[in-house]
């Protein structure tokens, strides 16, 4: 990878606020790409969010120009299917076509629920949190695709990333939390399988792609720790009895390690060797040869 390895290339980050979307959207733009960045957290508000967070497209479209790409901030809800084909009419103006479409999003870590509510039976969990679940982690993805698709596909060569929680091979044999949660991992999976079927015949390429245990700021803030000093989430505690992290957290990722992964694909010339698969970040780096910020080449999953 260089900083002209996607030059000229249009890519949309959808949901790239924050975590994995905003790692990806920033290896992008370390390699040069144009980064749209949709999300619902922007400078101007974000009252249809799940979160209340600080984090904003703004700064992560900041971020990709520092970084050496070119980027571009817009606010889409992608639930509400108005707005995504508002996108897709804004971008065919202004672009023509993409290049790289990313389906980041997710909105859902609060619903999820603490850990100590994993694994309770699915009539014990609220049953509208589970179906916002659903909403949040697949029908976004459904309709971002669908409106945004025919850009991709109007000249050869487009990618479309789907980003999940686990593998194929992993989520087959590994119950994932809830079955609410479980079901919108695994169905994201079949997503990329599915569209890498009717893309094939476009000469373009579907695939998903799962980071390991990502040190996204929501992750970070749980353990009272920063970027800078993420290890001291090992031995610590805070001051409010939150535990100190697991010893699998020492494989945990920056969201950048998925993000050049993601860059990775996007940059191959042959890349449709990809379609319809499910990879790691980790096994990304392995294949192209990257690292993590810190140099490092963590596998959270090699530990699971």
């Amino acid at each position: 990878m260089t900083p002209r390895s996607l030059r000229g290339r249009v890519a949309v980050v959808a949901g790239a606020t924050r975590g994995a979307g905003r790692g990806i959207a920033a290896g992008l733009g370390e390699a040069g790409a144009t980064v749209i960045c949709t999300g619902r957290s922007s400078a101007t508000g974000n009252e249809s969010s799940d979160y209340r967070r600080p984090e904003t497209i703004e700064q992560t479209a900041a971020l990709v120009t520092e970084l050496g790409g070119t980027g571009l901030a817009i606010q889409v809800d992608h639930l509400d299917a108005a707005q995504v084909r508002g996108l897709a009419r804004r971008l065919d103006a202004e672009f023509g076509a993409i290049d790289i479409l990313v389906n980041d999003i997710w909105g859902a870590e609060v619903l999820k629920g603490p850990p100590s509510t994993w694994g309770r039976p699915m009539w014990e969990h609220d049953l509208d949190d589970g179906l916002r679940i659903l909403r949040l982690g697949i029908d976004t993805h459904l309709i971002t695709s669908h409106c945004l698709m025919p850009l991709l596909v109007a000249r050869p060569g487009g990618l479309v990333v789907e980003i999940t929680d686990g593998t194929v091979e992993y989520n087959a044999e590994n119950y994932r939390l809830s079955v609410f949660y479980d079901l919108a991992k695994v169905a994201v999976n079949r997503l990329a399988y599915s569209q890498g079927h009717e893309l094939r015949e476009f000469g373009a390429t579907a695939v998903a792609v799962t980071p390991g245990w990502l040190r996204s700021e929501m992750m970070l803030d749980a353990y009272g720790v920063s970027e800078a000093d993420w290890l001291h989430a090992l031995d610590i505690e805070r001051g409010d009895g939150y535990p100190a992290a697991p010893p699998g957290f020492a494989q945990s990722e920056s969201p950048r390690f998925v993000g050049r992964g993601v860059a990775a694909i996007a940059a191959d010339p042959a890349r449709q060797r990809w379609n319809q698969q499910s990879v790691t970040s980790a096994a990304l780096a392995a294949e192209y040869g990257f690292t993590d910020i810190d140099g490092r080449r963590p596998d959270a999953w090699a530990v699971s």
